[in-house]
């Protein structure tokens, strides 16, 4: 193998970047030739790509999103643009691919496999439902922006005698609300995996309201319901006034964290050592505290990556 290629796809995450600089510097001291596609699939199909070097991926590790930019791509959902992305890999003598991105990221790098181009993904997404890997990248940096976003309601919020609502990002994965919800001191999470009673909520939040403590803060996963609908169902039930909070995008962005950097890293480093040792469509993963190659396939036909029965019973312990 002489020449590669990386490219990010899909939403952005913190930690793309520290992945994308560990592809080229792994690979170019191991006497490889790094392809950078700008834009995604839509790089790769619109041939949008430049040689990288150490230079390119200088001072960019402590960056959130990803310098090589991504975009959604309507043709690497058809067979003609399956085709056409091979094809120009081939053109330009590429003969591996990394791709950094989530489920339709991982979909597009197995299509490719199936072509003949030999492809490593690595997991990318702030929702963290990406099985066979215990964290996606840019997970912990989105917990961390949320848990100081809340850090600041709860000021305003005992200064007001109010509660808030907050819409957390996941699609129908309830990770980050749940996990949030421990790490900030949330009174309630509601996320997908368990069901949830509003009576209760709203009899747990009265209560607090009698014993003085007139602030509360309920975060809602964006797969169960909108911030503005729960808002609606509780507003004239709970002794004080509610407020909602929809953190979006900003949950994306950031300089990443400690964690994210040291995971791209060796998430970038493994994903070239494992196409250099002639593996394809696979996606490398942290188990244990390890990496470890899971088939493209079974990735991409199991089931969400299920939520820790422990975290839930842990947030249902300190929800009083």
């Amino acid at each position: 193998m002489k020449r590669i290629a990386v490219l990010t796809s899909g939403g952005d995450s913190s930690g793309m970047n520290a992945a994308v600089r560990a592809v080229v510097r792994s690979a170019l001291s191991s006497g490889l030739e790094v392809v950078g596609i700008n834009k995604g699939y839509k790089g790769l199909i619109d041939r949008n790509y430049g040689m990288m070097s150490t230079r390119s991926v200088s001072n960019i590790l402590q960056r959130g999103g990803t310098f090589l930019q991504s975009a959604r791509c309507k043709e690497m959902m058809e067979e003609a643009g399956q085709n056409l992305a091979a094809e120009n890999l081939k053109g330009m003598g590429v003969e591996g691919l990394v791709v950094i991105g989530g489920d339709g990221s991982l979909r597009g790098a197995l299509s490719l496999h199936r072509r003949g181009i030999k492809t490593i993904g690595i997991p990318a997404s702030i929702d963290n439902d990406i099985p066979y890997t215990s964290m996606s990248l840019g997970v912990d940096t989105a917990l961390n922006n949320i848990v100081y976003a809340i850090d600041c309601l709860k000021d305003t919020a005992s200064s007001h005698d109010r509660a808030f609502i907050v819409e957390i990002m996941g699609r129908n994965c309830g990770y980050l609300t749940l996990v949030a919800a421990i790490a900030c001191g949330a009174e309630h999470a509601l996320i997908p995996e368990t069901p949830f009673n509003i009576g209760r909520i709203c009899e747990n939040l009265r209560k607090r309201y009698r014993e003085g403590r007139d602030n509360s803060i309920i975060l809602v996963a964006e797969g169960v319901a909108t911030a503005q609908e729960i808002s609606n169902q509780i507003k004239d039930c709970i002794g004080f006034e509610s407020r909602i909070m929809v953190l979006g995008h900003y949950q994306r962005g950031g300089s990443p964290s400690s964690f994210d950097r040291l995971l791209g890293s060796r998430f970038g480093q493994g994903a070239v050592q494992a196409l250099m040792e002639g593996e394809s469509g696979k996606m490398i993963g942290l188990s244990a505290s390890k990496m470890k190659l899971t088939d493209l396939e079974k990735v991409l036909t199991g089931k969400i990556r299920p939520i820790d029965k422990s975290m839930v019973q842990l947030s249902k312990s300190l929800d009083f």
